[in-house]
């Protein structure tokens, strides 16, 4: 592993000192680039824009986007494609993929991905990195072009060291790819007049149980927990993850982010309103029926049963909505409870405007700094 990269290696002086107003860590998006019923995926990226802006200009650290497939409501399938587009409107915020799905990848693909990214936005790329498709088991099959689905999750580890080796050009002499460069890359460096570029995108590990919890402590990097559809295992992952860490050479102790689903809005009624759209999508994508996300009016008149009555109310449970105000004691209380570094929010409605809208109240609430 590189040792270069001070991103990671200051995390407790960098991060943790990032200006962020009254907020108990960094406050950073996490955004899917949602598709609203009535608009296109030419607007989902229009508002990924704003928000990605709103984020850098409110003093929010970073954002990031999210590998799906073959979900018509989520229009961030490229990730990379996404954050080049993103590194032209912004400048200072940190961008990056919450995560790049890696068995749907090969390796070096993903290294020459990010080595542009990091070419085009110097000092401000995270390669966050998961395990499971981001999708489902057909969709998968199509991605890798293969049916063995399980042999990319079982060689994560594995495919983890490849990409690292890419990233740093440090395969052993005599290994079949010793002679392969991820360019942009340190090989440019050692070629005749190359300059050695300061930087190369920090690695992530991302999860929702505790496999990747474990081997992003025995790793020693950076962990980001998807607390947002697995609240449950949030505390327990978290645990193991500061259990099994070892000190490495980018990261000397545990760095903990954890995403959070949360919307403020100007009253409460009008934020259980917003966010009954997300939960109506989920149960949806959650029964196999994946859609655009229905407007507030379409969420209102749905006739829910009590199954999926219950199933939005235990979703609804763990998003964390209402004023800024409530919203702020729920970001609080929950940075308290887990010990979180970092809360990364994803602001789940149809519209737009109401996410760019919950993010500046969400900034103003903890005074955050007007950019």
């Amino acid at each position: 592993m590189s040792g270069t990269n001070d991103e990671i290696r200051d995390t407790g002086d960098e991060i943790r000192g990032a200006a962020r107003g009254t907020a108990p860590v960094p406050l950073s998006v996490l955004d899917l680039v949602t598709v609203g019923a009535g608009n296109t995926a030419a607007d989902a990226v229009r508002t990924a824009v704003g928000i990605a802006r709103t984020a850098e200009r409110r003093g929010f650290h970073r954002y990031w986007v999210a590998e799906h497939h073959s979900m018509p409501g989520v229009a961030s399938s490229s990730p990379a494609v996404l954050l080049a587009h993103l590194a032209a409107h912004t400048a200072s915020i940190r961008l990056g993929s919450g995560g790049v799905m890696l068995p749907n990848h090969a390796p070096l693909v993903i290294a020459e991905q990010f080595g542009t990214l990091e070419a085009m936005a110097p000092g401000r790329v995270d390669l966050g990195l998961g395990r499971a498709p981001g999708t489902d088991g057909a969709t998968a099959a199509a991605l890798r072009r293969t049916e063995r689905l399980h042999e990319g999750a079982d060689d994560f580890p594995q495919q983890l060291a490849e990409l690292t080796r890419f990233l740093d050009d440090s395969f052993p002499d005599g290994h079949p790819y010793a002679r392969i460069h991820a360019v942009p890359g340190p090989v440019q460096a050692t070629s005749p007049g190359g300059v050695q570029s300061p930087h190369r995108p920090p690695l992530w590990l991302l999860g929702s149980s505790g496999f990747s919890a474990r081997l992003a402590g025995s790793l020693g990097l950076p962990f980001a927990f998807a607390h947002h559809f697995s609240a449950a295992n949030t505390v327990p992952a978290l645990d193991l993850y500061r259990a099994s860490f070892r000190p490495s050479d980018v990261l000397s102790e545990p760095y903990a982010l954890i995403g959070v689903a949360a919307l403020a809005a100007d009253d409460e009624r009008e934020a259980r309103r917003q966010v009954m759209t997300g939960a109506l999508s989920m149960l949806r994508l959650r029964t196999g029926q994946p859609g655009l996300v229905p407007s507030p009016d379409e969420a209102a008149a749905y006739p829910f049963s009590a199954p999926e009555r219950d199933f939005v109310d235990n979703w609804l449970g763990n998003v964390i909505h209402g004023t800024p105000d409530t919203v702020r004691q729920g970001l609080d209380d929950l940075a308290k409870r887990t010990g979180a570094d970092e809360l990364m929010i994803t602001a789940n409605a149809h519209g737009g405007p109401e996410r760019l809208r919950s993010y500046e109240l969400i900034a103003d609430a903890y005074g955050l700094p007007q950019g």
